[in-house]
């Protein structure tokens, strides 16, 4: 099944009405917009053209069957598909450099064979999804904000390949996503990566009784807790004790030596610093603990 791009949300709410029903282990194609809707298609459209109620659009949102409030999604990415180029700017009051761009500017990503050509330049594709969640019990949060439902985490490991765990909080998930990239760098420090449309096709899961800290992501070489907080220093450390969270609960080291372990063999990483919240992640390579 897949779900159009005409149906896009602005904001993860549990009265969003869902577009469509899934089936518990039913594989999705999620058709999505890029972050300014589709609407930057040349080096002449500049953001202050953006209409900043449209951006961050999330496809869905989708009701998984089943999918009960203390249930968890399990969301295998098995692919994302791209459009032929994608669009990134530059902008006064945007981003870690918002006081050093005087001038706006919109420069497009050609996607070739093997690399992006960006001015000039060949970049390696690092295809990802920036906005992923399920609707809150409580408040709204719009897209652009990430949180403990998921959201904008803009998270470069959340790839193809890549297993996602993401909280039920109301009945039926309420999953949405979009907000691809075909490039960023961690941090996202502009505010932007290579923003660009996409397909996303995903197997979506119900799993009961999974009591492990959320947002949880896997690969088949790690284990990645991310967290989001109002500074890195908030993120860091739930992003740190989420993952000592895990290791105590699939092994049999003890507090003190989980926090051994995770100093020698835990990297803390950033995901970005540019949205109303901070995303940070650790990761742990699984054969640490085989």
């Amino acid at each position: 099944m897949k779900i159009s791009n005409d149906h896009v949300i602005f904001a993860m709410d549990k009265n969003n009405p869902p577009v469509a029903h899934c089936q518990n282990g039913e594989t999705l194609i999620f058709q999505t917009l890029d972050c300014f809707s589709n609407s930057l298609k040349t080096t002449t459209d500049t953001i202050s053209h953006v209409d900043m109620d449209q951006v961050n659009p999330a496809t869905g949102p989708v009701y998984v069957e089943g999918a009960q409030p203390g249930d968890t999604l399990r969301i295998t990415i098995r692919e994302i598909n791209l459009a032929d180029q994608g669009v990134t700017v530059a902008a006064p009051g945007f981003g870690k450099f918002a006081d050093s761009i005087t001038q706006e500017e919109t420069q497009i990503g050609y996607l070739k064979k093997d690399y992006i050509e960006f001015l000039g330049h060949r970049l390696p594709y690092r295809k990802m999804i920036g906005v992923i969640g399920t609707a809150p019990a409580g408040d709204p949060v719009n897209t652009g904000t990430p949180a403990d439902h998921g959201g904008n985490m803009d998270t470069t490991a959340i790839c193809e390949g890549a297993i996602l765990y993401l909280p039920v909080n109301v009945p039926g998930a309420l999953l949405a996503m979009g907000d691809c990239h075909a490039c960023m760098g961690d941090g996202e420090v502009i505010g932007a990566g290579l923003e660009i449309p996409a397909e996303i096709t995903v197997t979506i899961e119900v799993l009961r009784d999974f009591d492990f800290p959320l947002p949880l992501l896997e690969n088949d070489q790690q284990w990645i807790t991310i967290a989001s907080a109002k500074t890195m220093e908030e993120a860091s450390t739930r992003a740190i004790q989420q993952m000592a969270e895990l290791v105590q609960k699939i092994s049999d080291l003890d507090h003190n030596q989980t926090a051994m372990l995770l100093s020698l063999a835990g990297d803390l990483k950033v995901s970005q610093v540019v949205n109303p919240q901070v995303t940070m992640r650790m990761e742990l390579a699984k054969s640490v603990l085989q």
